[in-house]
């Protein structure tokens, strides 16, 4: 594919994704998905990148699956081929190791909204829309929608948007526990920037370790949940962060945080 539907790039420390195809809403086919996922190798192999932010190009972030390519598949060819690149993407996006912020600039439908729910933080544009309509396709959400959607939002809530297939808007979105909260379109991009500048500043090896605590503890009872935090926390202090936290505290000074 000549055009170029993902662009990547690195500010500082921070890794840019950007969903572009916006003659398409930024619709997700197969050649994308391939794309964002090796742009987010990129960004997870290069140290000097410590937050990612995940937006659209356009006036949407994703507007959803491409349509024309799902109805061109049949079952198996779609579960072996576009199902099982977009959940492994997904799922990779969801516990890298490195905090992930989407900049939900628009439209966020379908896959889109499945996107969002694998980032960490979501902060959206007024001018966004979220949902999940693919009931009115005859289909359902499948790319991780109605297992991530249940474990996020109340059941019953979860069950409406995916049983109607309304979209709702940004304001109702972080009323439901969908995105973190909602700004004006122009100043998505500063927010997001801000923000992923301040997490930046924080232990690389502590948030890696954090984020790999909350993804483990999820699928675990209580009890051994708190028993993992309990050895992943003491796993910390064997770190030079660790240490160089609590001296900056003690000094009354910056902490300058290597990832060690």
């Amino acid at each position: 594919m000549s055009e170029a539907v993902i662009l990547s790039g690195v500010e500082g420390a921070i890794g840019y994704i950007t969903i572009n195809r916006p003659e398409k809403l930024n619709a997700l086919d197969l050649a994308t998905i391939e794309a964002m996922e090796a742009a987010l190798t990129r960004h997870e192999a290069d140290s000097a990148v410590r937050v990612i932010i995940f937006t659209g190009a356009g006036k949407a972030f994703v507007a959803g699956g491409d349509i024309a390519d799902l109805n061109s598949r049949q079952g198996l060819a779609h579960y072996e081929e576009f199902a099982e690149h977009i959940h492994r993407v997904f799922r990779r996006i969801e516990i890298c190791d490195k905090p992930t912020i989407g900049a939900v600039n628009g439209w966020a439908l379908g896959g889109g909204c499945e996107l969002m729910l694998a980032l960490d933080i979501r902060i959206v544009s007024d001018a966004a829309r979220v949902g999940v309509p693919e009931i009115k396709l005859g289909l359902f959400p499948g790319a991780g929608g109605t297992q991530r959607l249940i474990r996020q939002i109340p059941l019953c809530q979860a069950k409406e948007l995916m049983f109607a297939g309304d979209h709702v808007s940004a304001e109702q979105a972080v009323a439901l526990g969908l995105a973190n909260r909602v700004v004006a379109a122009d100043e998505l991009m500063p927010a997001c920037i801000e923000l992923a500048e301040k997490i930046a500043t924080k232990s690389p090896l502590a948030l890696k370790i954090l984020k790999r605590t909350l993804a483990a503890g999820a699928d675990m009872s209580l009890p051994s949940a708190l028993a993992h935090e309990q050895a992943m926390v003491s796993l910390t202090l064997d770190s030079a962060d660790a240490h160089e936290g609590c001296s900056a505290f003690l000094e009354k000074r910056e902490a300058n945080f290597k990832g060690r």
